[in-house]
């Protein structure tokens, strides 16, 4: 698993214990899901279909930086199947993870739409320009 993106956990993102709102974590982990897939699929037009069970195993404080690592690990006809595992930078101590969170791919209206893709792509080689 890569790890894409990292948040520093400040006194908003914080539940009534002092630890990080679960919801606050989740926002986090959606948008960077939507980020992906909207890489992957080389279309901002795919919405989040499903997420599974999320299991909470540590918990992070005011201060801690956490990583998100997203991976797709399933490309269907109009969907991506991506894993999640969030992780305290410093500790490396597991703190959330998913084993699958759907993306599909709509059109204008809303209704699934075949993607076309079939395999991740990574960020250099969508960036490469095509040697002549």
């Amino acid at each position: 698993m890569n790890f894409y993106t990292r948040k520093w956990v400040k006194p908003e993102d914080l539940n009534a214990h002092g630890t990080l709102f679960g919801g606050s974590l989740l926002r986090w982990i959606d948008e960077e899901a939507a980020i992906y897939s909207i890489i992957q699929l080389g279309t901002n037009r795919c919405v989040t279909k499903y997420m599974s069970e999320i299991n909470f195993i540590n918990s992070a404080r005011q201060g801690d930086i956490v990583e998100l690592g997203i991976k797709a690990v399933h490309f269907g006809r109009t969907s991506l199947t991506l894993t999640c595992e969030v992780r305290n930078k410093i500790t490396q101590k597991s703190i959330l993870t998913i084993d699958k969170i759907v993306f599909v791919s709509v059109d204008e209206k809303g209704t699934p739409t075949p993607h076309g893709k079939t395999k991740i792509t990574y960020t250099d080689e969508r960036l490469r320009e095509d040697e002549e």
